[in-house]
């Protein structure tokens, strides 16, 4: 996780925590959500839906389902130079064929990036 992110969702906590003492009895503590109302309760699936639909509409870019979002995690992680291993640890794979099977050959910068590491890799063995 990130740090920003970390901060974040620190902040978040902060607020949760806030409303766990203002509703007191009516917060519905035992489901303890991070993304939930103000007072506990679960938030429709369409709240989710209608809010990733106006970021998306917002920045010029297709509709996705929600699961969209892990793949393009993946696919990001892995343009910034992150091993295949710590991938499959982030998204929880099990076994890292399942990983590789889906991501070794989604982004054309990988292969890219891949074949210009060799070429400089044997440039350098030939100076």
């Amino acid at each position: 996780m990130s740090n920003s992110l970390s901060r974040e969702l620190t902040a978040h906590m902060n607020y949760l925590n806030d409303n766990r003492i203002v509703f007191n009895e009516v917060y519905e503590h035992e489901l303890d959500l991070v993304f939930c109302r103000e007072d506990g309760k679960p938030l429709p699936k369409s709240t989710l839906f209608n809010a990733l639909n106006r970021i998306l509409n917002k920045a010029g870019l297709d509709k996705m389902p929600i699961h969209g979002l892990r793949h393009t995690h993946a696919v990001l992680l892995l343009e910034s130079g992150a091993t295949m291993k710590f991938v499959q640890e982030r998204l929880g794979h099990k076994n890292i064929t399942i990983t590789f099977d889906v991501y070794s050959h989604i982004s054309e910068k990988l292969e890219n990036s891949s074949v210009d590491g060799y070429e400089d890799y044997m440039n350098s063995l030939m100076s």
